[in-house]
């Protein structure tokens, strides 16, 4: 069974944030960075189903040249090779774009399930695996909590609202987006990151994918600003009779919550 997991690299979560001097996103200077939490289950439940039923387990991921240090730690997990997609063309796209990339890319590929996290842990859309799947024109689901691989098909548990959850099928191959929790990630080993040095990169750039139109983003953000604190402390004095009944004023005309 072959594997394609994507994976993005976002800023550690112990990484202070500080928005950028244009006010569009947050200054990357001096942030540490990780794979996105997501993607380390999605990761996790390609390696096992590899153990499993053999095959190879390929990371594909959009970014500049530090994410090569990610596919890398996924190479010490277990993962076999990677496709990393590195043009300045790629910076910041929207889920849309970062699909149609994706998916030019890994159109020459032999694949049985795409694997991504449920959602990034700095944009959080949710929308990157769900617009590949319909760029590649295969099925998909959502929020995936358990997988079952069947003869020509996989059987799926989604997670729902409330508490509930429902089980599908869908015909192989397939995309699917992990929900955080569906596993236990395991840890990379000194033989896998030892052996990570040696395994393969592919690097793709904007001039090496049949792209046609321009990769112009369908959405853009043009502010990020930090909440201004609007909160404040107001005493209230007098007998509590009197304390009682500005209380109840307050609650009735300024919270309105009475």
């Amino acid at each position: 069974m072959n594997i394609i997991v994507c994976l993005k690299q976002v800023p550690s979560r112990e990484s202070i944030l500080r928005v950028n001097a244009d006010g569009t996103w947050v200054d990357e200077q001096d942030l540490s960075w990780e794979i996105n939490e997501p993607d380390v289950y999605a990761l996790e439940e390609a390696l096992r189903l590899k153990e499993r039923f053999g095959g190879e387990v390929i990371i594909c991921s959009v970014g500049p040249a530090r994410v090569q240090q990610a596919i890398r730690e996924a190479f010490a997990k277990g993962a076999d090779r990677g496709i990393h997609l590195n043009d300045p063309a790629f910076e910041r796209l929207d889920a849309y774009n970062t699909a149609r990339v994706i998916a030019e890319a890994i159109k020459g590929e032999s694949y049985d399930l795409i694997l991504t996290g449920l959602q990034s842990d700095d944009f959080g859309f949710a929308q990157t695996g769900v617009i590949l799947a319909e760029l590649l024109g295969i099925p998909h689901t959502t929020i995936v909590m358990e997988i079952h691989v069947l003869d020509g098909k996989v059987k799926v548990k989604r997670e729902l609202e409330a508490g509930w959850f429902q089980w599908i099928e869908l015909p192989l191959p397939a995309v699917l987006t992990i929900q955080s929790g569906i596993n236990h990630p395991r840890y990379a080993t000194l033989k896998g990151i030892m052996g990570a040095k040696k395994k393969p990169i592919r690097t793709l750039g904007r001039d090496d994918l049949h792209l046609g139109e321009a990769l112009l983003n369908f959405q853009e953000i043009e502010k990020v600003y930090i909440p201004q604190k609007t909160k404040k402390t107001q005493l209230l004095e007098g007998s509590p009779e009197e304390v009682a009944a500005q209380l109840v004023e307050k609650l009735k005309h300024e919270a309105k919550v009475i």
